[in-house]
């Protein structure tokens, strides 16, 4: 019996890592739609890691990023932050308005656009969840915020802290025809859902 992510065995590790593999395939086939371009995909990074270990991953503390971010409820209960540099927030969303405005700041319209892909992306791991388990998941109306990255950090750790300092960080690339896209997943789900999912995966609590 686990009561944090510290106590996670190798094989329920494993399983977290395949959930991880099959929701950035799903987020992968998303973009391609979005996109309307192949979009191939790198294997995925999908690691159990602390908080300031995923802050360096980021970049750093100070770096200014864009976060999306999803709470989903139901039958599990976490949140899911989809994090990536400001320039390729810019690059993605230059494709889909068809242009590059020339301008340093996120405009509005960009910022929306950003907001919609981080919640398709990040209901792609739901969706995973879902699909492995029979799970009934929702997912909220998606936040998003451009900020340094320490400072984005501070809301899973206020909300999760206090059960554990470890979190699921998938890092992916994206390869395009015509642009690659890096983007970084974090995904930290309650004690009692990880119970939930192990044992409709039939691994031993």
């Amino acid at each position: 019996m686990f009561e944090n992510y510290d106590e996670l065995n190798e094989m329920q590790i494993d399983m977290l890592r395949e959930i991880g593999n099959i929701g950035a395939g799903n987020a992968a086939t998303a973009l391609a739609t979005i996109l309307d371009e192949k979009v191939d995909m790198s294997v995925p990074s999908v690691r159990i890691t602390g908080f300031d270990e995923a802050v360096e991953n980021l970049g750093g503390a100070e770096t200014m990023t864009v976060a999306v971010l999803v709470n989903f409820s139901g039958d599990a209960h976490g949140m899911i932050m989809f994090l990536l540099n400001v320039e390729d927030a810019k690059s993605i969303m230059d494709i889909l308005v068809g242009e590059d405005d020339g301008e340093e700041e996120l405009s509005e319209m960009k910022i929306s656009g950003i907001k919609e892909i981080g919640n398709i992306l990040a209901s792609s791991y739901v969706n995973a969840i879902s699909a492995l388990t029979g799970l009934t998941i929702e997912v909220s109306v998606p936040y998003v915020a451009i900020d340094m990255v320490g400072a984005l950090m501070s809301v899973p750790i206020i909300e999760f802290g206090a059960i554990g300092d470890k979190l699921m960080f998938i890092e992916e690339n994206f390869l395009g025809e015509t642009n690659d896209l890096k983007s970084n997943m974090i995904m930290f789900a309650e004690i009692n859902t990880l119970k939930t999912i192990m044992q409709k995966l039939g691994l031993e609590i």
